[in-house]
């Protein structure tokens, strides 16, 4: 599953280990879906209209429980709004560090693609939304 972290969470966590600079978790993140997956250096294109919003996720040891061989996984269901219109094929989930604009920190391509049509709901369950280190 291509995916990664993002080229402005990398350099914070250079500067934060190497000691340039303390970088601080933020206390919410924001899940994002998209029809077209960004890149490391953002872009990409996220669902927009149908009442589409990123989800907020407390950024705890609930909703992320500890790491374990290299990756993490939620904790706790994320649930979308349930899409007023047809939303698209959603190919790539993004976890940023605010609701609207912000910065990317972690992004991945789905395992399967899911096309989401007016009065569907996403959802990541439990355990379905994997952030891996190599």
């Amino acid at each position: 599953m291509p995916g990664s972290k993002s080229n402005f969470l990398e350099l914070e966590l250079l500067d934060h280990v190497l000691g340039a600079a303390a970088y601080t978790a933020p206390a919410t993140v924001y899940i994002a879906l998209y029809t077209v997956a960004p890149t490391d250096a953002g872009g990409g294109t996220e669902v927009t209209g149908g009442a589409y919003a990123r989800v907020a996720v407390t950024n705890n040891a609930t909703n992320w429980p500890a790491a374990a061989a290299g990756a993490k996984s939620n904790g706790t269901a994320i649930t979308f709004v349930t899409a007023t219109a047809n939303w698209g094929t959603v190919v790539a989930f993004g976890i940023f560090d605010a609701l609207t604009a912000g910065n990317l920190l972690y992004w991945a391509d789905l395992t399967l693609n899911k096309v989401i049509n007016n009065g569907d709901t996403a959802e990541f369950a439990v355990n379905d939304l994997d952030v891996t280190e190599d």
